[in-house]
């Protein structure tokens, strides 16, 4: 039986690790595999053949998990049995990516990282999502080659190409995700302010709080707009409107948004670091440090209709390398591997 310790979705209401896990458990459904996934305090919506719903403990997220009967256990974000609960299971540890160790400092780097390398310490084996988060985990948290396994996230078929969405008279450009220093949201902002009637569609990431919206107000006045949450049908309409993916981001583990805007058929500018030539491969428009003249020259670059379809054209070959079934597959196998015998 595998167990699922489901702390991430009490730890955030989106994102690529949500997503990693909404695609394996979708999967799981289909089979006769014995699985559980606990959620705390009703945080989990998505469906599972069995949801243990635990009240959530003090510091919940930093504690380990009791169970028992397991054969393997995996925790959404780094967490690890008790000591009663060890004995014969299997622990699996998914390796995200090193942002709190390359661009966040003081104490909460220091716990976020003592909780992974303790988890990655005592892991059997530990999935690293690229292979630039591979480097990072032996950089990083000194743990040996033999024990990590690469399986690259995928992207789901819910982004494509919608034939009756045509690029608005009013040009778009979208950013994704969150806004912080090394995102450089505000070299995106000053170079899509360049071009006069580019409007900025902002997703995720949380709404503007003051100091953005000041800045917005100074380099976009009446061109930007906050979309919020949106699902993957509502994401996938607005990749379809935008003449381009803005996603200069200095670092990430993996960039499930830029394999989302290739499939959708949203060129992409991206910045050539971390796991992003991994990701894009010859099909973004891929610049050096995320400077705002090399944003406004790739903006510049993809008003030209012969280069834009161009992109367009590689990014549809480039995402269907990748895969939630692989993830899947992958997965189960490294399962199997570890306990030795055949889970279904």
């Amino acid at each position: 039986m595998i167990l699922y310790d489901g702390i991430i979705y009490s730890l955030q209401r989106n994102g690529g690790i949500s997503v990693l896990y909404n695609e394996l458990f979708s999967r799981l459904l289909e089979t006769s595999c014995s699985y559980s996934v606990i959620s705390y305090d009703g945080s989990m919506s998505f469906p599972c053949k069995n949801n243990i719903v635990r009240a959530s403990r003090l510091f919940e997220r930093y504690r380990d998990v009791g169970f028992e009967g397991v054969d393997i256990f995996h925790s959404t974000y780094y967490r690890l049995p008790d000591s009663s609960s060890r004995r014969s299971t299997k622990v699996i540890t998914t390796v995200h990516d090193y942002t709190y160790e390359l661009y966040i400092g003081g104490i909460k780097r220091q716990v976020h990282s003592w909780q992974k390398n303790r988890a990655i310490s005592r892991s059997d084996k530990i999935i690293c999502v690229s292979e630039s988060t591979k480097n990072d985990a032996l950089e990083f948290s000194g743990v040996s080659e033999d024990r990590i396994e690469v399986i690259p996230n995928g992207v789901s078929v819910d982004y494509f190409p919608i034939p009756d969405i045509g690029l608005p008279d009013i040009p778009q450009a979208i950013f994704v995700g969150a806004r912080l220093g090394y995102k450089n949201f505000e070299s995106v902002v000053k170079a899509v302010s360049l071009f006069k009637e580019l409007v900025l569609v902002c997703v995720g990431g949380g709404g503007f709080d003051k100091k953005e919206l000041a800045f917005l107000e100074k380099y976009l006045p009446g061109r930007y707009r906050h979309a919020g949450f949106l699902t993957n049908s509502e994401l996938n309409i607005e990749y379809n409107k935008a003449m381009c993916l803005i996603y200069p981001s200095l670092y990430e583990g993996f960039g499930i948004p830029v394999l989302e805007a290739m499939s959708a058929g949203c060129p992409v500018i991206a910045v050539d670091a971390s796991s992003i030539p991994e990701v894009a491969g010859d099909a973004a428009h891929l610049i050096e440090r995320g400077a705002v003249e090399e944003i406004e020259a790739g903006i510049g670059a993809l008003m030209r209709d012969d280069y834009r379809q161009s992109l367009i054209s590689k990014g549809f070959v480039q995402a269907k390398k990748f895969s939630w079934d692989i993830t899947y597959k992958k997965t189960m196998a490294l399962y199997e591997q570890v306990l030795g015998k055949k889970l279904v």
